[in-house]
């Protein structure tokens, strides 16, 4: 028997091997690749905008809504000065602002006085103490309306007026001088005080029983003046003038619709604008020495303090 080659030997060798998984001439495994990183997200898209106007990513706008209902501290004030008038009727004006809640009222009227008396920086005596000046007030209560309602007193009741005669030549140039300084005191209170200039309404006054020419001129005075300073009118002296005949005088008109529905106020049509035995106040009470607001119903009253409150009500709103 003849021996086997070695060639031989080793090839049987070799293909026994090989069918074992040829585990030695084998090129090691690879290794089980790693994991893919975590990829960063991509950045978003631009959305389309949300049904409120704003991107979901950024803060809403804020919706415009009705203010709520103020506080009665926090509600505008209505400054009012003025004269013997203003004492009387100051109570009606300010039932008649507040009524509708948009403002308050602080009356600080002094009878006898006028346009000078609520000036600061005037060498002479004046019916107004100093902490009721125009400035003063208006650094106090921050208004924002003021009230100037003046008959136009002169000689004879204030003496801030130098015994200037009433209708006189002097009388109109003073109070047309003065009428713009009380407007200037009045902006630059406001402005030290930190707050809007407050709008002026100036009262337009009622006929003049014994000096017919002097009231149409007085309310021209106040027409110029707030003409020139950006200011405000309220015809109070129309609604107690009688139709047709703005300044001349009447101690009764016809009975609006409202007096003819008040008992007592309206007779055989008439109204009582005056008592018989004064006939420039409007208040319906006697008179007394110390001046007070009107303690008695008077149409006159409330004719002139719905005038001025319908203007008050077009700048507080």
């Amino acid at each position: 028997m003849r021996k086997p080659r070695p060639y031989a030997i080793v090839l049987v060798l070799l293909l026994l091997w090989c069918a074992t998984g040829c585990a030695f001439f084998a090129e090691p495994p690879e290794e089980e690749p790693p994991p893919p990183a975590p990829r960063a997200p991509a950045a978003p898209t631009a959305q389309r905008p949300a049904p409120t106007g704003h991107s979901p990513t950024q803060a809403p706008e804020p919706q415009t809504v009705p203010d709520p209902p103020r506080p009665p501290g926090e509600r505008p004030t209505v400054l009012y000065l003025g004269d013997s008038l203003a004492m009387e009727n100051q109570l009606s004006l300010a039932e008649t602002v507040a009524a509708d809640g948009r403002a308050t009222v602080h009356s600080a009227p002094y009878s006898g006085t006028t346009l000078c008396d609520y000036l600061t920086g005037r060498p002479t005596r004046s019916l107004v103490p100093v902490r009721d000046k125009a400035a003063a007030l208006v650094a106090t209560h921050r208004p924002r309306v003021v009230v100037l309602q003046f008959w136009g007193n002169a000689w004879g009741f204030t003496p801030c007026m130098d015994n200037i005669p009433q209708s006189s030549a002097r009388y109109y140039t003073r109070y047309a001088e003065d009428a713009a300084t009380l407007t200037s005191q009045i902006a630059s209170a406001a402005r030290r005080a930190g707050i809007p200039r407050p709008r002026i309404i100036w009262v337009l006054q009622g006929p003049d029983a014994f000096a017919h020419d002097r009231i149409p001129r007085v309310n021209d005075l106040y027409r110029a003046q707030a003409a020139a300073s950006g200011d405000a009118l309220a015809d109070a002296g129309r609604a107690v003038s009688a139709p047709g005949a703005r300044y001349t005088w009447r101690r009764q008109l016809p009975c609006t619709d409202a007096e003819s529905a008040t008992p007592d106020a309206c007779r055989n049509g008439l109204t009582s604008l005056h008592r018989t035995d004064d006939p420039l106040h409007f208040c319906l009470a006697p008179t007394t020495t110390t001046p007070r607001p009107c303690p008695a119903p008077s149409p006159g009253i409330t004719r002139y303090t719905k005038a001025i409150a319908d203007v008050v009500d077009r700048h507080v709103r």
